[in-house]
């Protein structure tokens, strides 16, 4: 089943590197990857800063990885958080988003998210404020494609307990506000989803106006407790009846940017194969493609300790398991050691001022 793929850099904590997004890129780009969303929250231009200019250096960075990108014929994109914008968009503000605009359509981006997740959003004309904000910039910028993030982005009430009750009726008037060819993010019943089924993706289109794009929160692991695993299995609960529900399918990845090409692979696999695809066994070819016979061995092997037990209970195990991997020369192996180091650690300070 043919639907657009990509990846949502869109996580929290430390971000990739320039290398690592381009190996990301590249190789995802042969199975069907089509998009490539910057959008990391450690990227303060993009967010709690976004109305400072990215400097010279950052510019060129950017512009580099977007050639790089068209290159291997993925569209790349930059997700745009006007932190609380929407709360006073006046005069001010519209002339700095005017700047911002300016300067990310210089860097060849072809894609553009507004995002306004992670902020408050208990205000009764929410939809109608985040609609202007978004009409706005619709006629400012050209690109290929537009997207918004809805402040509640899920079902799941933990965005009303962190960001204020939402709305009655947020999203039905948010997808009447927006223009029918702007794209509307959502992840799922849950933030972080371990099914999305074709039942709740027709829910959701109806209260859009539109077939979401899904904001697949696997296999992320940002937060102070999902930082603790590595999350290297294939993808399950996502049946490719969903295909004809989604606009598209954007995977936001883990914080190992090479651990998570495997499940990322996975993904393709499940569309490809439909309801021939088998989790278990996608996993393990995918980790033979990306990190050879030998490590994928170790990766299965070791699959319950690095998922399911977590860093803080692995005790004297995770001594041995890093002898192990620090053996090999390999970026997984790399990753898999600074983790078990403690390296990927994300507290919930991060988490709250990125």
């Amino acid at each position: 089943m043919n639907i657009p793929l990509g990846i949502i850099e869109g996580f929290y904590g430390k971000p990739w590197s320039w290398a690592q997004r381009a190996r990301v890129a590249a190789m995802l780009s042969a199975h069907g990857y089509r998009f490539y969303l910057y959008a990391p929250k450690a990227d303060a231009y993009l967010r709690r800063q976004w109305q400072q200019d990215y400097p010279p250096e950052w510019e060129a960075q950017l512009s580099e990885f977007a050639a790089h990108c068209q290159h291997h014929s993925v569209s790349f994109g930059i997700g745009l958080s006007p932190y609380q914008a929407y709360l006073n968009f006046d005069d001010e503000a519209k002339r700095a988003l005017t700047r911002k605009l300016t300067q990310l359509q210089r860097l060849g981006m072809r894609q553009l998210a507004i995002l306004f997740d992670d902020m408050r959003g208990d205000l009764p004309d929410l939809a109608e404020r985040q609609a202007e904000i978004v009409a706005w910039v619709s006629q400012r910028c050209e690109v290929e494609r537009l997207l918004v993030c809805p402040s509640y982005y899920s079902s799941d009430p933990v965005l009303d307990r962190v960001f204020g009750q939402r709305p009655a009726g947020y999203l039905q008037q948010l997808g009447q506000w927006l223009a029918p060819d702007i794209d509307i993010f959502w992840t799922g019943e849950e933030v972080c989803s371990r099914e999305i089924s074709p039942g709740h993706l027709l829910q959701v289109g109806k209260w859009l106006g539109r077939k979401p794009v899904l904001w697949d929160n696997y296999p992320v692991n940002d937060g102070a407790r999902m930082s603790q695993y590595l999350h290297l299995r294939g993808f399950t609960g996502r049946p490719v009846a969903n295909a004809e529900l989604l606009a598209a399918h954007g995977v936001n990845p883990a914080l190992q940017a090479e651990l998570s090409l495997i499940p990322a692979l996975t993904l393709a696999d499940s569309y490809r194969l439909g309801p021939r695809y088998q989790y278990g066994a996608s996993m393990r070819r995918a980790a033979q493609a990306v990190a050879g016979e030998a490590l994928a061995d170790m990766l299965w092997h070791d699959l319950l300790a690095l998922q399911d037990i977590g860093l803080d209970r692995l005790g004297e195990r995770a001594a041995e398991l890093r002898g192990r991997y620090a053996a090999l020369e390999h970026p997984c192996a790399r990753e898999v050691v600074a983790w078990l180091d403690g390296e990927y650690r994300i507290s919930e300070l991060e988490v709250q001022t990125q």
